[in-house]
This record gives structure tokens, sequence and C-alpha cells, in this order.
């Protein structure tokens, strides 16, 4: 199933993808795509709704972040090996943790804004795996079973601000916007292997990442195994895996996001996003 939020912002109301790729509002189930919703069970009684008997929504409507009211968002740093090897760094030894604020999701096609002053703001396709339900300390082996599903994320990051100075990466990973987040939420039994999935990202038409979650150092079970060791994670928390090779400051010269960029992104099976750069 494909699950998708509509509306304008802090109105976002639930949806699921029919067949022909309409939307159906699922708003008289469910209030959100949200906390409880997203425990896999009962997105599996939303599926066997009769999809003709849900009202049709306007093709033409925006599309929101595909979980609401999200409390924790944990990345995963150099996750890829071929991205560590652009960035001439040693492959990890566990998964590298770090947070983003929630505050910076947005929508799939929402404008990204550059901060005032930002010269070296840059992307990172990645997937994003969705907690179903709670995941306190579990076993690899029951790893999925709290999995509500998967999507796209991007971690956009001013460089500038997560790496000169001191401090930890949180502070160049937060802006406002910088985690457009969908477009929509995919539940495991619709994705054959999630350990093979085709990924890239364009600017202005030029191809930047072309890589394949293949090269994950740390699966999915691993990394919600590994996190929920070390983090309570609740139903609706994200954890992004890390993105592949191709970001703008592995380049030389290095590369950056600028003001009138189209910035549009996808993986095989979960949609892609598409933006347009503003400067903030």
């Amino acid at each position: 199933m494909k699950f998708v939020r509509f509306g304008e912002v802090g109105a976002e109301k639930p949806g699921l993808i029919d067949d022909a790729g309409r939307i159906r509002d699922l708003s008289n189930h469910i209030d959100d795509l949200a906390g409880i919703s997203l425990d896999p069970d009962r997105l599996a009684r939303l599926g066997q709704i009769n999809m003709s008997a849900l009202e049709n929504v306007d093709r033409d409507v925006r599309i929101g972040a595909c979980v609401g009211d999200i409390r924790q968002l944990v990345c995963i740093g150099l996750n890829y090996s071929d991205h560590a090897a652009e960035l001439n760094l040693p492959t990890p030894e566990e998964p590298v943790i770090f947070m983003k604020s929630p505050y910076s999701i947005t929508g799939p096609f929402d404008d990204i804004a550059l901060p005032p002053g930002s010269t070296k703001t840059d992307w990172e396709i990645e997937l994003a795996i969705v907690i179903g339900k709670e995941a306190d300390n579990v076993s690899r082996a029951s790893a999925m079973s709290h999995v509500a599903g998967f999507t796209i994320m991007n971690d956009i990051s001013e460089r500038a601000w997560q790496l000169e100075g001191t401090g930890q990466w949180t502070k160049g990973k937060s802006y406002k916007g910088f985690a457009p987040l969908g477009p929509w939420l995919v539940t495991p039994d619709e994705i054959a292997d999630v350990h093979n999935l085709k990924m890239r990202l364009d600017v202005s038409g030029e191809r930047m990442q072309d890589g394949t979650t293949k090269t994950m150092i740390f699966d999915v079970g691993h990394l919600v195994s590994f996190v929920s060791e070390r983090i309570l994670l609740k139903a609706g928390d994200i954890i992004a895996t890390g993105t592949p090779p191709g970001v703008g400051t592995g380049m030389t010269p290095p590369k950056f996001l600028k003001a009138g960029d189209a910035f549009n992104f996808g993986i095989e099976g979960l949609g892609e996003q598409r933006h347009t750069v503003v400067q903030g």
C-alpha cells in the first residue's frame, strides 16, 4: 500500500493511492498518518477498505510530508560504502548516529529555501524508515515487525554550518525545510527488496547522485535494532539511512544548491520529489 498526506500546511489529511495512481481520502477512517495509526496491523486493515467507497481527491492538491506529528528524526551518517570512499573516510565499524530537528521536515514538492547567507547548501537523497510501533532494544530478527514502511527523505545540509567551527553536525542539518519527506509511505509488502533499490538525484537537469541501496553498510534490520538499543523509538519516528555517492561537497570543485535550481530526486518504488530552490 501507498499512503499519502494531502492539504495545506498544518491541515493535512490522510489518503491512500489507488491502482490508478489517484489519491483516495481516508479522513473518515483515521485522523492522520501519525502515532498509533502507523501500527503495521492498523495499516493493513486500512488496505482492506473498499477503494471505490473512498472519495477521490483533486490531483492539484498540495502533498504534505507522508507522516504527521514526527517527534524524532534520527539520521545515520556514512552508511554507504561508496559515499565513504568519495569522501576518503574509513568505513564505520558501527552506525554513526546524529539527530536532525523534526521542524526541518517539509513536503515532497514544497520550495526549498536557502538560509540567508548560505553558500554551501548540499543534498543527500536517503531511504527513510518509518517506525510503526514502539521499538525498545529490539533484535535484528524482530526489527521489521516495528516498521510501518519506507519513504524518501533528503538530508539537506549547510556544510559550512555543519563542518566549519565547533560542535556537532546537527547545527548544519536542521534549518526549516531541510528534510523534505515523501511523497508516499510505502508498506514493506510493496517492496521486493529494500536493499536493492535504485536512487537518483538531479540538480537543474544534471545527474548528481546515481546509486543503489545495495551499497548500504548496515541494513534496515541492523539500523532499527542498533538505534533502539540506544534511543527509544515510537510510532512515527523516522530513521534516515544514509546517502550514496554524489554529494556536492565530494566533487572537485564542490557544487552546492543555488536559488533557481530545479531539485528532483527519487527512489525506485517510492516515488519522486520535485522542488524549486529559493532564497530564504
